[in-house]
C-alpha cells in the first residue's frame, strides 16, 4: 500500500526523478537499479540504498529480484 503521507526528502527525489526518466517522451521509464542511480546521479551508495528503502517502505518503489532491481510502484502527487 502506498503511503500518501510520505514526504520524500532531496535525495529521495533525485531517486524518483531517475525513475521516471523517459515517461514524458515514451522511452522505457519506471525500473532501476542501485548502481543506475549512482551513476547518473551525486549520491553514493550508501544514500541510494537509504533512498530505496525509505521509499520502499512508503510503498512508492518494489523490489523486483534479490539482484536489485527496483520499480515504481507509484509516486501519489502525480495523480
Amino acid at each position: 500500500m502506498v503511503n500518501e503521507n510520505y514526504e520524500p526528502n532531496e535525495r529521495e527525489e533525485t531517486v524518483l526523478e531517475l525513475f521516471k526518466e523517459g515517461k514524458e517522451s515514451g522511452e522505457p521509464w519506471g525500473r532501476v537499479n542501485p548502481l543506475y542511480l549512482r551513476e547518473n546521479s551525486d549520491l553514493d551508495k550508501g544514500q541510494v540504498e537509504y533512498a530505496l528503502r525509505n521509499l520502499k517502505n512508503a510503498g512508492w518503489v518494489k523490489q523486483l529480484n534479490r539482484g536489485g532491481l527496483y520499480e515504481l510502484v507509484d509516486d501519489p502527487r502525480d495523480d
